[in-house]
This record gives C-alpha cells, structure tokens and sequence, in this order.
C-alpha cells in the first residue's frame, strides 16, 4: 500500500471513533492558549480565535457523543454482537432452521442489513433469514480500515459462522452488496447454495464508462458528513462517524485508479462460479436511472451510454454456467427492493423450492 493510502487510512479510522473529537477540539484549544501566553498583540487576537474555536468544537464533539449514546440506548441491537478479528459485528438471524439452505441479504451501497427489514421478515415466516450489518454500518463496530470487498466477503463468512448459523446459504445482494455477496460465493463456494443477484453493481461501469459525478463525489460526501457529524452538526437522530468512514474507504474501489488496485481481488470474473445456481434479477431499461444520460453530448451518444448500461447489467450471467435472467416488474428501477419486496421473496423463495431435495 502506498505511504499516501496509509494516511489516508489511519485518518479515516480516527475519524471513526466517535470519541475523536474532543482531543482534535482540546488540542485547537490548548494551542490557543499557548499564543495568549506569548503575550503579543497578534498572538493574542490568534490565540483568543483558538480557544473560541476549541471551545466550540469540544461542545459539538460532547454533543456528539450524547446524542450516540442516547440513539444507542433507545435502539438496542436486536441481533447478536460476534467477534471477528477483535471486533464486533451484528447479525441477526429469525426463522425456523429447517433442513433447507438459510437466505442471508445483503443491502446496497454500504447500508445495514436494517434496509432490507422488510424483506427479512417476509422471509423469516417460511424459512431461516439472516441481516448482517458489516463493520462501520448498524450496530456493528467500525473495523479495521482499510475496508476493501475483499475483506468484508471474508468478514461475512466469520460472522455468519460465528453466531452458529448453519451452511449452505442462498446469498441474497442488491448492487454493491451485490457484488460482496458474488465475491463471497466465488471464496467459499462449499458454503453457498445459490446466489441470487438484485441488479448487481458492474464494475465495467465504473473502470470502462463515462464519468459519473454521482460516484466520483460520493468519498467526499461521506467524509465531510463524517466531521460534520463528529463536532455536533447532525440532520436527525445522532448517528455514528464509523458507518460514513467505513464508506468512505470501501468507495475507494469504485474508480479506475481503484479497481486497477483491487481488480483481481475484487472483480467476479466469467466462470468463477462454475454451476453454482445464480439467479440475475435487472430492470428492463434505464428507470430512475436518467441522470446517467444527462451528461451525454447528444442523441448518439445517449444510446450509446444507454447500450452501455443495459449491457453492463447482464454481465454476472457469464460467472455461471447455470446463470438465468429474471427482468423486475414493468417500471421498476434499480431500487426494485424496496419498491417491490413481495416479488425479490418471490423470486428468492421460487428458488429455495427448486433446491429443496426431492423425497424419493
């Protein structure tokens, strides 16, 4: 790793501790006390702005805390707290363990396994379903850093065996969780029944297509709501700097320069599955997804960005040999889940019949 990327690491996981501000907050203000002791004019009026400074971040970073502390008191973890590597990782798991595979979901972006709630307890009526949150998400701790896909496909592996839930498992992603779950599958294929694919994240739309503002500002995005959040500035209920600096670093592999680091590790390449059962499920055309055109200079090349995509979507068929294409409800987008569950536990439950063993 790069001395650069070193830094960068050790900052985020600093930032993660909720405590951190206060000792950035009493070191501004120590420092302005230390120029009013020079005793010049100008060392005074800098060291009076210090202290006013310090000050004010150490009663946001207390305010932080109190608002962590009081958030974690009202919302329990519902789950278990297992150790992975010396650290603590929720998982929670319902449902009768009956002799068929146990369905673990994994949410996009880097959002706890809370997103899919409602799909989980659909789930957990007919058969065992488990929420993992990863580290620096839910009521998990932040891990070590940097967070990488390689690592947290490893990660879900030990939490899942951790907290006694029993292989095999259909392993259930929707996009970059997506393409954590496809990364797990391809590690411990002993350990998965099948894998089923909501509209998984491509990497070639990252490494080979046109440039996505969106991505590109999404580190940024969450490391300033990460110090916002850590000096008292919070929209809402008090949540934790770990989960947006956890983000901030996994989002790191989703730029060219990233995947040229992380490809090999991180890339589920044609045939790396084998037969394993794989169900890809994708919207038909480009709903909610119209900003991806926006940048396009005209008509032509619209339907190239367009082509682009579509394709790009389809590329996780080519990791099986027994990979089958199932297109999400007439004007759904990629956020299907949540605008349709009762057809993702569907398509998920249709599949765990199929791999139910026949009686003779």
């Amino acid at each position: 790793m790069r001395r650069d990327g070193r830094v960068a690491n050790s900052m985020l996981a600093l930032l993660s501790r909720d405590w951190a501000g206060v000792p950035v907050a009493l070191l501004v203000a120590a420092a302005g006390a230390g120029l009013i002791g020079l005793g010049t004019t100008w060392a005074v009026t800098l060291g009076v702005l210090f202290l006013a400074v310090g000050v004010l971040l150490l009663s946001g970073a207390v305010r932080h805390l109190v608002l962590v502390a009081r958030e974690a008191g009202a919302r329990p973890a519902p789950g278990k707290l297992v150790d992975v590597g010396g650290h603590r990782m929720h998982v929670l798991a319902e449902g009768p363990a009956g002799d068929g595979p146990t369905v673990v979901w994994m949410p996009g972006g880097h959002a706890p396994g809370e997103e899919f709630r409602q799909l989980h307890t659909m789930m957990a009526a007919r058969t065992r379903s488990v929420l993992v949150d990863r580290f620096g998400s839910g009521w998990s701790d932040a891990g070590p850093f940097p967070r990488t896909t390689a690592a947290e496909a490893e990660e879900l592996v030990a939490a899942l065996e951790g907290a006694g839930e029993r292989a095999p498992y259909v392993l259930v992603g929707h996009s970059f969780g997506g393409l954590l779950v496809a990364n797990t599958a391809r590690r411990r294929p002993d350990l998965v029944a099948a894998l089923v694919l909501l509209d998984p994240t491509p990497l070639e739309v990252i490494a080979f297509g046109p440039p996505n503002r969106l991505v590109a500002g999404m580190r940024r995005r969450f490391l300033v709501t990460a110090v916002r959040q850590l000096f008292g500035v919070h929209r809402g209920s008090g949540g934790r700097t770990g989960g947006h600096c956890a983000a901030a670093s996994i989002f790191a592999e989703l730029s060219p320069s990233g995947l040229a680091e992380a490809g090999w590790e991180t890339v589920v390449y044609d045939g790396d599955l084998g037969d394993m059962p794989l169900a890809l499920v994708i919207p038909r055309d480009l709903t909610g997804g119209e900003a991806v055109l926006a940048a396009a200079r005209d008509a032509v090349e619209a339907e190239r960005i367009a082509r682009f995509y579509l394709r790009a979507r389809t590329r996780y068929l080519a990791a099986s040999t027994t990979a089958r294409l199932v297109y999400t409800p007439c004007g759904t987008g990629h956020d299907f889940p949540r605008e349709e569950p009762g057809f993702v536990v569907g398509v998920v439950g249709d599949l765990l019949l199929e791999l139910r063993p026949v009686s003779p």
